[in-house]
């Protein structure tokens, strides 16, 4: 036998170096915490890993299209800009948790294993080029996801949150598996490459788009679009927050990446279009509509994360590389926006449950006794907002866009309104903030001040999203990955 048929080539490690360098550091985390139980090393190696990986994807960034590990994965061009956004969220997440687990208790080792392991599923599943690829990376993510949520397990919310997530995760992933089977069932293959030949030399028949409306359905849970959205508030709610920022951003990015990947380029676009664009109006709908009720802080942003997801399903209906670039875009904006926003509630919290019962009040006078927290959360929220010139703005742009220029003016007149009743929501945060003086007998946040490295980190989530403003270039790369790779990728089918 030969060794090619077992073993990838050499070229093939370098492709997928990233992914390498975090498992075997989620396993060195694990041995070092064996050894020196909690220490603050692990954390250091953890962000460490992550930094290295994402400069190295960096540098790939305008590498024509491939595959690798024959065939199962893309690398190069759009699929680094996904890498890139999941390790940047793990990245600042990793520096903003360290200090706020370790208050809580719970700066266990085993915390960062499973953050490298859940991102290494993550890239998986951004980058699968199979199927099966697909569903490896959705599953290793998911139960590392399942586990950090439950971390405080001395709390009944983080309890219940857990278990919400497990039981309806593992429900969506069985609609998702039986639709991997009904897809190669009616195509003999798992490759997204190869659907568009099958389907032109065969009839696409019930059991093929059966298969579709499945995949469909489990996609549409992992993004918390609307009707799948139901978890998104409890689970953000009882996790730890900066856990939250992590959920609702890399692994976000992860899925809709597979998404794009999925419809983008293996699927007649006639198919899905409609079912995406009815998707992404109510999710902008109810997502924003929904989260003017709330009064928790963090239902708030798990209602506005499900708005968000609709404005990502805009530049994915478009079914244009330019539409799918922009809903990449929107992800790497989007990722910065909440991972900044949460890690402020993170160091404001003062009810001791991971901001399980704070409410929007509770942050009056916030702004002026801590500048730094209110000024980041100004900048993060006036970009989830999209006010020019921030990166959010330029973000609706590239998602509305296409879709105007596709025929779903419709859908984006939505998005344009429904943004709008976003400001009562977000601005009421800001007011509170900063406006409103904090009452006498108002608890102090249990940090008494943020720790350094959580402060640069935070700082450098508003000073990305100014500096998003003058890239260019990422959106160009983008297109150009979206308008190229197809014929590219074919040609190097294994």
């Amino acid at each position: 036998m030969e060794t090619a048929l077992v073993f990838p080539p050499l070229a093939d490690y370098a492709a997928t170096f990233p992914m390498l360098v975090l498992a075997v550091a989620a396993l060195l985390c694990i041995v070092v915490d064996t050894f020196y139980n909690d220490a603050k090393g692990v954390a250091i190696l953890a962000g460490a890993s992550l930094l290295v990986t994402l400069l190295y994807e960096a540098s790939r960034l305008s590498l024509p299209a491939s595959k690798a590990l024959f065939g199962m994965v893309y690398v190069g061009g759009a699929t680094s800009l996904v890498n890139m956004t999941i390790l940047f969220s793990g990245f600042l997440t990793v520096l903003i948790a360290q200090p706020y687990l370790k208050r809580l208790g719970r700066n266990y080792g085993e915390v960062y294993a499973l953050l490298l392991v859940a991102v290494v599923g993550m890239m998986a599943l951004g980058s699968a080029a199979n199927l099966l690829t697909l569903f490896a990376g959705l599953e290793t993510m998911s139960v590392c996801l399942y586990i950090l949520t439950a971390l405080v397990r001395e709390k009944d919310g983080a309890i219940e949150s857990a278990l919400k997530y497990f039981l309806l995760g593992a429900f969506s992933t069985g609609f998702l598996l039986y639709g991997i089977a009904l897809i190669y069932g009616a195509t003999g293959t798992m490759d997204l490459s190869d659907f568009a030949d099958r389907l032109a030399s065969t009839n696409a028949g019930v059991m093929f788009w059966g298969g579709t409306a499945l995949l469909l359905v489990g996609f549409f849970f992992k993004v918390s679009a609307v009707p799948f959205h139901m978890w998104t508030p409890d689970v953000y709610q009882g996790a730890p927050t900066p856990i939250s920022g992590f959920m609702a951003t890399a692994s976000k990015t992860s899925a809709f990446a597979a998404m794009v990947l999925v419809l983008g380029r293996a699927l007649p676009s006639a198919q899905w279009q409609t079912t995406v664009a009815i998707v992404a109006l109510l999710s902008m709908v109810i997502g924003n509509f929904v989260a003017l009720a709330q009064s928790n802080v963090k239902r708030m942003l798990a209602y506005s994360s499900i708005a968000h997801a609709g404005y990502v399903l805009t530049g994915i209906a478009s079914a244009t590389p330019e539409g799918y670039a922009g809903a990449l875009y929107y992800l790497l904006v989007y990722t910065v926006m909440n991972v900044g926003a949460f890690g402020v509630l993170a160091y404001l919290e003062h009810d001791n449950r991971q901001g399980d019962t704070q409410t929007v009040d509770s942050l009056a006078g916030t702004g002026q006794r801590y500048p730094l927290l209110g000024v980041v959360m100004a900048v993060c929220l006036f970009s989830l907002l999209g006010f020019p010139p921030l990166a959010g703005f330029f973000g609706k742009v590239y998602v509305f866009g296409p879709a105007v220029k596709s025929g779903l003016a419709w859908l984006a007149v939505a998005g344009v309104l429904t943004s709008a009743v976003s400001a009562a929501y977000y601005l009421r945060v800001l007011y509170v903030m900063w406006m409103k003086p904090s009452p006498d007998d108002a608890v102090a946040p249990q940090f008494e001040g943020v720790p350094p490295l959580a402060a640069v980190a935070l700082a450098g989530c508003a000073a990305f999203l100014l500096l998003l403003t003058f890239t260019p270039w990422v959106m160009d790369a983008a297109v150009a990955f979206f308008r190229d790779a197809p014929a590219a990728v074919a040609s190097l089918r294994p």
